[in-house]
């Protein structure tokens, strides 16, 4: 299993990936899932990988030796044109290892995130499906995962906003959705891959890997728990009944006027995101 996001704002892209392999639990090891082909000032990509590294790194060689090449990702006119070329190898690599796979019981797990910009277009994101179908992220749904993604989604759901979160914050939330991961998850892990794309760059200047015991990443994660446990104790609150005494008939009530019964102003996020995925609509 594995985790890798990708966050699209009005100021560019932020992309976040861990490195941990699991082919049991006495095979876990390191294994990067965040791979760049850019020719500067020209075309920017960044490919980010879930699924058998197998067929991920089958996937990764073939657009490789194209781009080295001056074809496939080299060429192409758009960021979804460059996606499809993506599925296209997903689905030779399929052709060459599904049967051989399934014959022995073992699915066809691959999935990608695609994030980047061609000169003369907006930046763009999109996911690329097994099938080689590709999903492309909107000012409405700015956010795509791929891997392990429940645990990290919610703090996505109520934060990002297209183009109100800047590029600095974003990095945060894709720091602090891995962090959740890996609390809930040990088939997540770092080193984490970090990557800041900001519009019109055209070249891969921020780039980052948080190791294990990264002083910055560790700050980070301890102040968010502490910030959590005190935006926790500062909500309205709660009061239980005596017994007969229900008052409003709820034995459990939440007291108006406490400290944290204010209005935050910021809009309810709550719905973001939902019916992400291969669905109809």
């Amino acid at each position: 299993m594995t985790y890798c996001l990708g966050i699209l704002t009005k100021d560019g892209l932020v992309l976040a990936s861990d490195s941990r392999t699991n082919a049991g639990a006495d095979q876990v090891s390191v294994c990067r899932k965040m791979y760049t082909f850019a020719h500067p000032g020209e075309r920017v990509f960044a490919v980010l990988t879930s699924g058998s590294l197998s067929l991920t790194q089958s996937v990764i060689t073939l657009l490789r030796r194209d781009f080295v090449a001056g074809k496939g990702l080299a060429t192409v006119p758009s960021l979804y044109d460059a996606a499809r070329e993506i599925g296209d190898k997903v689905r030779r690599v399929a052709e060459l290892d599904r049967a051989a796979l399934e014959k022995d019981s073992y699915p066809f797990n691959i999935n990608i995130l695609l994030g980047g910009q061609i000169k003369g277009e907006a930046p763009g994101l999109f996911q690329v499906y097994p099938q080689g179908n590709p999903l492309a992220a909107t000012e409405d749904m700015p956010y795509l995962q791929i891997g392990e993604t429940k645990y990290g989604r919610p703090i996505l759901d109520r934060g990002i906003i297209f183009d109100q979160t800047t590029l600095e914050e974003a990095v945060k939330y894709a720091l602090l959705s891995i962090d959740s991961t890996m609390k809930s998850n040990v088939t997540v892990g770092p080193p984490i891959d970090v990557l800041v794309y900001p519009n019109d760059e055209l070249t891969v200047t921020r780039q980052r890997r948080f190791e294990n015991e990264d002083v910055d990443f560790n700050r980070l994660r301890q102040r968010w728990q502490q910030a959590l446990r005190q935006a926790v104790a500062r909500l309205p609150a709660v009061r239980f009944a005596a017994p007969g005494d229900a008052g409003n008939g709820f034995s459990i009530q939440l007291v108006d006027g406490g400290p944290g019964d204010q209005a935050t102003g910021q809009p309810d996020q709550s719905n973001r995101g939902k019916g992400r995925g291969q669905t109809q609509g």
